[in-house]
Order: structure tokens, then C-alpha cells, then sequence
């Protein structure tokens, strides 16, 4: 059974990962804007900005599937 702490561990988890896939999904728009537009740098540096958060994203879902399995566990301070 997972404890109080680690249910909240693990939201907040996949909440901040949620957060960085929708941000994400925002950069990559206003990197196709910036390259319609020529600026072909900036919307490359939004990109690498972009695949940046996936990759966090990715590791932020993969802790939360931890805490889930009991892998990883929030103690009391």
C-alpha cells in the first residue's frame, strides 16, 4: 500500500512532468513561427530547449513509476 507522503510524492512528480510536456509543446509552436519567420537560430534554440524538457519530463515519469512501485519512498523529516 502506498503511504500518504509517496501518493503526494508521486503527484507532484508526474505534475511537474505534465507541466514540462505542455511547456514543451508551446516551444516547439513558437519555433515553427520563428523559422516561418527566417529566424532559423532562435527556433533551433527553442528546439533544444524543448527536447531538453522531454528528456526531464521522461525521468520525472519514470521516479513517479519508483514511487509507485516502492522503489522510492518519502520519509518524515
Amino acid at each position: 500500500m502506498t503511504t500518504k507522503p509517496n501518493q503526494e510524492l508521486r503527484r507532484d512528480l508526474r505534475d511537474a512532468a505534465a507541466v514540462l510536456k505542455w511547456s514543451g509543446v508551446d516551444l516547439f509552436t513558437f519555433a515553427k513561427k520563428l523559422l516561418a519567420a527566417g529566424d532559423e537560430d532562435g527556433a533551433n534554440e527553442l528546439m533544444k530547449i524543448a527536447l531538453a524538457f522531454q528528456e526531464i519530463e521522461d525521468r520525472l515519469e519514470g521516479y513517479a513509476e519508483e514511487v509507485k512501485a516502492g522503489r522510492v519512498t518519502r520519509t518524515k523529516e
